[in-house]
């Protein structure tokens, strides 16, 4: 049996038909992806420029932050 409900096509709206809309919210998408890099880069220099930081618990929390701004700087990230 295999499976059926696999979507065959796709389908793109917008946001919003107005201009003023559209704007809004690519300032609102703009403002939360520049606060995540912005914080995923302070814990980044943080532990590299503290060596009191170079424990395994850092080092997992350095990685974790180096995915994070992976997947959201990507579009094929699950």
């Amino acid at each position: 049996m295999s499976n059926s409900s696999f979507p065959t096509e796709f389908l793109l709206l917008p946001f919003a038909d107005t201009r003023k809309l559209q704007l809004l919210h690519f300032g609102l998408f703009l403002g939360i992806y520049l606060a995540a890099l912005l914080g995923n880069s302070l814990i980044l220099t943080s532990i590299a420029c503290d060596h009191r930081l170079h424990t395994p618990m850092y080092f997992f929390l350095l990685n974790l932050a180096l995915l994070d701004m992976g997947c959201i700087s990507s579009t094929q990230c699950r």
